[in-house]
Order: structure tokens, then C-alpha cells, then sequence
């Protein structure tokens, strides 16, 4: 089954393109934006699993590879979950690459160019990925730590997809498909978002994602207020400031609707 995903602009026929050519893909765009969604998305619509690899500081190599480990006695090979994608031919999804550290990454490098291989130096083994195999990256470039980059030419191996949110419209369209509340409820929750994405520059905080939306329109389906839903869900994981919270409230009162 192909889940439900809005397309925004061409980041389908490109990663398409991508694909066909057995090139590896970055996707840059805001948190909750839609990235993972439309990995879901593509993999279905190609037919390819998508192994999914959560990246962290204490992301190693060996974490993505594999290792030696010892079992019943023996000491036995375990594949990590870069190689079982290349074994497999799955779409290998690294989710927030630049949490991961940059030893780490540099095991990527014989996968994102002309060689297509992963060398797994401590096995000996050297895997020549199928045609079907692809890595595809992501992260949010405007909101990450000012420590953690990547570097160009890390970059610079990949076909790069910036996204971003959905029109209004569309974006309402997606709340009314995925929790079932009424469409001026998903509108208004949208116009509060958009506020607060108009502004964030200025409270400078990571703006309230599509998923974020999501949550509070099920919240609201389920018997929730509006208002309540905004609170819980929207404004209380932006700011603990009370001053900047006191604004939020402000945006949320202006395009909410209010309980008598």
C-alpha cells in the first residue's frame, strides 16, 4: 500500500531521475516537513524497502556495517543496516545525517560515487551495490547546532531536494486526511502556524511542523478545544520562556477558534 503524501513541487520526478540513475539523494528541509513520509512514499511507489537508520552522536561504522560478535561460543558476523541494504537492494534512508559524527560517514563514501561499493574491511567482504539500491540522506540545514555540518564535499555527493511545507490549502488538506477534524479547524490550526513560521526568526525557535498540526488536530477530533489542542501540543514544545509564550498565546487567540 502507497501511504498518502502530497506532492509539493518535483521531488518526485527528480528522485526518480535519481533513482534511475543510481545516484544517492539528500533531502534538506524543516523538521516535519514531509522527508521521511515521502522516502515511505517512494519506496512503495518503486517497490524497494526502506531501511531506516536514526543517526546520533554515538552513530559509528561499525554501527552501520556490522561487527564481529559472539554467539554460543563462536565468534560470528552480524550485518549492520547499511550492509543488509545493499545486500537486499532496499533504499537505505539515513535520517538526520549530521548528527552523526564524520568518521562515521566516511564509510559512505565508496557507496555515493562511481564505485557503487561498500568495503567491509573487517570482514573482508567487498559488495557491489544492484541497481536497485539507493542511500538517500536527510537533515534540517537552518535549524541545526552550529558545531554539527556537514562538510561540502560530503554534500557535494549527493543530488540535493530541498522541502519544505505544503501551500495552506494543501497543508489543511492533509490535517482534515490524517486526524478526520473538519476542515475551518485544520485551516485555522494552519494560520496559527503559518504566524508562528512568519515569526520565528524573531523568537527564535524551530518552527511548529506539519506532524506537529497532525497531533493537534487528532487532539481536537477526539473532544479536545481548540485552544487546549494549540497549548498542549503547538506552543508548549516551542518555548518554556514566559515572555515568548505569552506571544505565542497572543498568535494562537488571533487565529484559533475561542470558547465562549
Amino acid at each position: 500500500m502507497i501511504p498518502h503524501y502530497h506532492v509539493n513541487a518535483n521531488e518526485v520526478q527528480l528522485f526518480l531521475l535519481a533513482y534511475e540513475q543510481r545516484l544517492p539523494v539528500m533531502l534538506t528541509g524543516p523538521t516535519g516537513c514531509g522527508k521521511t513520509r515521502f522516502i515511505e512514499y517512494m519506496g512503495a511507489k518503486l517497490q524497494r524497502p526502506v531501511l531506516t537508520i536514526s543517526c546520533h552522536d554515538d552513530l559509528t561504522s561499525a554501527d552501520l556495517v556490522g561487527r564481529f560478535m559472539v554467539s554460543s561460543g563462536d565468534v560470528i558476523w552480524n550485518d549492520g543496516p547499511l550492509t543488509r541494504a545493499v545486500k537486499q537492494g532496499a533504499i537505505c534512508y539515513l535520517d538526520e545525517v549530521v548528527e552523526a559524527r564524520h568518521d562515521s560517514l566516511a564509510v559512505l563514501h565508496s557507496l555515493t560515487d562511481h564505485r557503487r561499493t561498500l568495503y567491509l574491511d573487517r570482514s573482508g567482504e567487498v559488495l557491489h551495490a544492484p541497481a536497485s539500491f539507493m542511500l538517500v540522506c536527510s537533515y534540517n540545514p537552518a535549524y541545526r547546532s552550529s558545531i554539527k555540518e556537514l562538510k561540502p564535499s560530503f554534500r557535494q555527493r549527493f543530488v540535493t531536494l530541498a522541502m519544505s511545507y505544503l501551500p495552506a490549502d494543501r497543508e489543511a488538506q492533509v490535517l482534515v486526511q490524517e486526524s478526520g477534524v473538519a476542515l475551518p479547524v485544520a485551516q485555522r490550526l494552519v494560520a496559527l502556524a503559518t504566524s508562528i513560521r512568519n515569526t520565528d526568526a524573531a523568537f527564535h525557535f524551530e518552527p511548529p511542523s506539519t506532524r506537529v498540526l497532525v497531533t493537534a488536530a487528532s487532539l481536537i477530533a477526539a473532544g479536545a478545544t481548540e485552544m487546549e489542542a494549540a497549548e498542549t501540543c503547538i506552543l508548549a514544545p516551542l518555548s518554556n520562556d514566559g515572555i515568548t509564550s505569552d506571544g505565542l498565546r497572543e498568535l494562537a487567540a488571533a487565529s484559533l477558534e475561542m470558547p465562549n
